[in-house]
């Protein structure tokens, strides 16, 4: 005869509360429930998180394929833009006013930085002083977990795997001077740690973050085929070769080769 366990045991098995909770990134990795808070800004409101802006550079959220759940991380998160393109899970915990039911969760992306202001307290308006893990989400993801009348509510929030449709996506800029490509739809950990590009008539050429995921160098690579070698976050590398054909333009954007799981 099995005997029965205890309600609230039995609650914290089923909702994962309090026992770390591991969730799979792409690499085998591996990370657990931390507490933080957050906070949401209105989509009337003109703000990088709605506007298409964003530390990250990644323009248009929709075109670029990150919709509306997305977030701007506190300095202690973001990385100097290391972070971008990351997902997290969060849950509005510990507030029985304004967390909603259940405590259901939602995914959201990294695609902006939320800056300190240390000239307000950390529970009136300095809610990205560093060293706070804070996450500044959009409208939309935050009535996800909580009640539009609130203000800052704590949360759990770990790093999990990003599910993105088709493979990466390289849009290039630049000049005769210089090359710059923006990465996004980056699946797995999300995140690009480094990046090198490759000319027909050159060999690997290290690129170095400009700002949030746009990567530059000084090259001329203007009439041929490019290939990018891509390290994620996790340090997994894909080469992506003939990304873009020779005649090539700028602002035109390509799709290449993914991360697998």
């Amino acid at each position: 005869m099995v005997t029965s366990l205890p309600l609230f045991l039995l609650l914290l098995l089923l909702c994962g509360v309090g026992f770390g909770g591991g969730v799979r990134l792409g690499n085998g990795g591996y990370e657990d429930w931390r507490l933080g808070t957050a906070t949401y800004v209105k989509e009337s409101q003109a703000h990088p998180l709605n506007d298409g802006g964003g530390a990250c550079g990644y323009g248009d959220l929709d075109i670029f394929r990150y919709g509306r759940y997305t977030a701007g991380l506190s300095a202690a998160l973001f990385g100097r833009g290391s972070a971008c393109g990351g997902c997290y899970e969060l849950r509005c915990v510990n507030d029985i006013r304004w967390c909603l039911r259940a405590s259901p969760t939602v995914v959201v992306t990294a695609t902006d930085f939320c800056p300190a202001n240390m000239g307000l307290a950390d529970e009136a308006g300095g809610w990205c002083n560093f060293p706070r893990e804070h996450l500044e989400l959009s409208e939309a993801a935050f009535l996800r977990v909580a009640k539009a009348k609130a203000n800052i509510v704590p949360v759990q929030f770990r790093r999990v795997s990003c599910d993105r449709a088709g493979g990466m996506r390289f849009t290039i800029t630049g000049s005769a001077h210089f090359l710059q490509v923006l990465i996004t739809n980056v699946a797995a950990d999300g995140e690009v740690a480094a990046v090198k590009v490759k000319g027909s008539r050159t060999g690997w050429i290290p690129m170095g973050r400009n700002w949030g995921q746009n990567w530059q160098c000084d090259a001329d690579l203007r009439g041929q085929p490019l290939s990018f070698e891509v390290t994620g976050g996790r340090g997994r590398t894909v080469t992506a070769y003939s990304v873009a054909p020779a005649d090539w333009m700028f602002a035109q954007t390509f799709e290449g080769k993914q991360f697998a799981e």
